[in-house]
């Protein structure tokens, strides 16, 4: 198995088409082409790491956080990073971070945090943006069907809990082909016209080229009329963060004594009490402040996230607990989520979880 086929198998569970802009998501350092003797699966991509890989035979690195985020211009080994890049290359390691796109993957991190509270009913806290399209395209309405058909196969029409979706309307269309065409339909120089339908369905974004070419690749047109919008709807399905519900409402000390207890965390820093049961809970793994407002519009009782400021805290308003687990702690559990993946997906392959703690911060 090749460093790109564990890629594509990852990228079915979170397409790096979702990852935010600023992120740096999928092979960071080596070639897509290697042969994977092993995978070490880690949070974060530091020395050790690439020493422990090394030591269990790993030539495949899957790191959640990326350890090349902004641009290097030197690779000298000043710093951790230069050092982490030098060792990988020296060593014939490869690395892959899937980052963001994990982040905003419905069984993703967020998944994971709601898993280990026991929430239910658990749903997107903030849709992503511009993660379906639509596709319109015009055929002959002799072959209109078997293009449909072909488009679903690749996962056109699919919406929420519909698949094979799709609007026609039928009419006439016309053309004229020079002589330098070669007219599948009509004759050279002549308008030629032609029952048509006009076809239109919806697609999620990362399946855009494959959309594309499917269409062209069965349309009989030699040139094909089609156009691809970004809609404003919002999968459901994709986005940043989860709010669910506990199975039973807690007290607030309660809550946050069970949630120290299942995040292993030594420390909650958190808003003030409000004296009310917890009931509705909203998580966001890493750094969450952008996310108060919509946790707080979704009715939670409690945002759990990290990396908070002292002002944000503010933020709450007395109408949610905010509660600052920790970076490390919202997210330790990520790396178990993926080789719980991987290992279904690729059962007989040597997939390890790395032994060793990245966690920079440290409580006294």
């Amino acid at each position: 198995m090749t460093v790109n086929e564990v890629a594509l198998i990852l990228e079915k569970l979170a397409p790096l088409d979702y990852a935010e802009d600023f992120d740096n998501v999928g092979l960071l350092i080596g070639d897509k082409n290697t042969k994977v003797k092993g995978i070490l699966v880690t949070l974060d991509t530091l020395e050790n790491v690439v020493d422990e890989a090394i030591e269990k035979n790993c030539n495949l690195i899957i790191s959640f956080h990326p350890i090349i985020f902004k641009g290097l211009k030197k690779i000298t080994g000043k710093n951790y990073v230069e050092r982490v890049v030098l060792k990988a290359i020296q060593n014939n390691i490869n690395i892959y971070s899937i980052h963001t796109a994990l982040d905003n993957c419905n069984e993703g991190v967020n998944a994971k945090i709601c898993e280990v509270l026991e929430l239910t009913n658990t749903k997107i806290l903030i849709p992503q943006k511009g993660t379906i399209k639509k596709l319109t395209f015009y055929a002959p309405i002799a072959e209109s069907q078997h293009l449909k058909e072909k488009l679903f196969a690749v996962g056109a029409g699919n919406m929420g809990n519909y698949s094979e979706c799709s609007f026609s309307v039928e009419g006439i269309g016309s053309y004229k082909a020079s002589e330098l065409a070669n007219p599948t339909l009509g004759e050279k120089g002549i308008t030629h016209r032609e029952e048509e339908a006009l076809i239109s369905m919806t697609f999620p974004k990362h399946l855009e080229h494959k959309v594309i070419r499917v269409l062209l690749q069965n349309h009989s047109y030699e040139e094909v009329a089609y156009e691809v919008i970004t809609l404003e709807n919002t999968d459901q399905n994709i986005g940043m963060g989860r709010i669910g519900e506990l199975k039973t409402a807690m007290g607030e000390t309660e809550f946050l004594g069970m949630l120290k207890k299942k995040m292993h965390t030594p420390v909650i820093r958190h808003s003030g009490l409000l004296k009310k049961p917890i009931k509705k809970v909203a998580v966001l793994g890493g750094s969450g402040a952008f996310s108060i407002s919509a946790a707080k519009a979704a009715g939670a009782d409690i945002l759990v996230t990290a990396d908070l400021k002292y002002h944000q805290f503010y933020e709450a308003e007395g109408q949610l607990i905010i509660a600052d687990i920790g970076h490390f702690e919202t997210e330790q559990f990520t790396k178990n989520l993926l080789v719980e993946y991987l290992m279904k997906k690729i059962p007989n392959f040597a997939i390890r979880l790395s032994e060793s703690i990245t966690n920079p911060i440290k409580y006294f």
